[in-house]
C-alpha cells in the first residue's frame, strides 16, 4: 500500500509542476478547446506550435494520474481499512474534478480565479496523499496528542497560515505576467500590495514554525514531530529564498517553476507536521 500512496504523492506534486510550466510558458490556451484540443481534433497538429504541445502533454499526464489513482484504490480495497479506502476514493475523484476545472479554465479563457482554484485543488491533493501515507502507520482509533497542547496549536496555526500563504500566492500570480497566456485576463488586483501581503504571511508562517521547532527541541516529546517541523522550516526557508529571487529578477520562468515545486512541498510538509503531532491507535 505504501508504494501506491507514495506514487499518488509524487504524481500530484508533478502535476503542480507541469501545470505551472503550461501557465508560465503562455501555453494555457495552446489547446483552445476542451475536451478536444481543437474543434476538430483531440490532438494538436504540428502547425499549432510548441504551446499546443505543452498543453496537450499536460493533459496527457491526467492519464498517469488516473492509472495511479485506480491502482491506489485497488490496493486499498485489499488493505481492508475504511479510512484508507475513503482517502483513496477522494484522491481518485480529484482527477476528474481537476479535469473539469481545467476545462472550465480553458473555456473561460483562463479566468484567473478558476486557474487559481485549479492549482489549489492540486495542492490539496498533495496534502491528502500525505495524510494517506501517515494513516498507513496508524490505527483507526481516536487521535491522541503526542506533544504538548501548545505545540499542537502551533502546528494547526501553521497549517492554516500556510494555506493562506498558498492562496495569496495564487492570487499574486493571477495579477501578474504569468497568468497563463499573454492575452488572458488578470484579476485586476495590485501585484505590489498582494506581494507584500504574501510576504507578511510567509514571515508569520516562519515564526510559527520556528516556535514549534524550538518547543519540540526543548521538550523532546516527539522525535517524529520534530523532524516534521524541521523539514517544514527548511522547505519554508528555501521557498522564501526562491520567492525573493524571482521577485527581484523579474519573474524568470525557471525560477517561478521552482517556486511552484516549493509550494507543493510546503503543502506536503505542513500537512506532515499536522498529522505527526497526534497518533491514532
Amino acid at each position: 500500500m505504501r508504494p501506491a500512496a507514495l506514487a499518488s504523492l509524487v504524481v500530484n506534486v508533478l502535476i503542480v509542476v507541469t501545470g505551472g510550466v503550461v501557465r508560465l510558458t503562455g501555453s494555457g490556451l495552446g489547446c483552445p478547446n476542451w475536451p478536444r484540443c481543437t474543434d476538430q481534433s483531440f490532438v494538436p497538429h504540428r502547425a499549432m506550435g510548441i504551446h499546443s504541445a505543452i498543453e496537450f502533454g499536460n493533459r496527457m499526464l491526467t492519464f498517469v494520474l488516473v492509472a495511479v489513482a485506480v491502482a491506489t484504490f485497488v490496493v486499498a480495497l485489499g488493505y481492508a481499512r475504511r479510512s484508507v479506502i475513503w482517502m483513496s476514493v477522494v484522491l481518485a475523484l480529484g482527477v476528474p474534478a481537476q479535469a473539469v476545472i481545467g476545462g472550465v479554465s480553458v473555456l473561460t479563457d483562463l479566468n484567473p480565479w478558476v486557474v487559481s482554484l485549479h492549482l489549489l485543488v492540486s495542492l490539496a491533493m498533495v496534502g491528502l496523499a500525505v495524510v494517506l501515507l501517515r494513516r498507513l502507520d496508524e490505527g483507526d482509533g481516536p487521535a491522541e496528542l503526542v506533544v504538548p497542547p501548545g505545540v499542537a496549536w502551533l502546528a494547526r496555526a501553521a497549517f492554516v497560515v500556510g494555506w493562506a500563504v498558498l492562496y495569496v500566492g495564487t492570487v499574486v500570480t493571477g495579477s501578474g505576467p504569468h497568468a497563463g497566456d499573454a492575452s488572458s485576463a488578470r484579476n485586476g488586483l495590485d501585484p505590489e500590495r498582494l506581494s507584500q501581503l504574501h510576504t507578511d504571511l510567509v514571515f508569520l508562517l516562519l515564526g510559527l514554525t520556528v516556535a514549534a521547532v524550538v518547543m519540540l527541541r526543548t521538550l523532546g516529546s516527539s522525535p517524529l514531530a520534530l523532524r516534521a517541523a524541521t523539514t517544514l522550516l527548511v522547505v519554508e526557508l528555501a521557498q522564501g529564498v526562491v520567492g525573493f529571487v524571482q521577485y527581484f529578477t523579474g519573474l524568470p520562468v525557471a525560477v517561478v517553476v521552482l517556486h511552484l515545486l516549493g509550494a507543493a512541498l510546503v503543502s506536503a510538509a505542513m500537512t506532515w507536521l499536522l498529522v505527526t503531532v497526534r497518533v491514532r491507535t
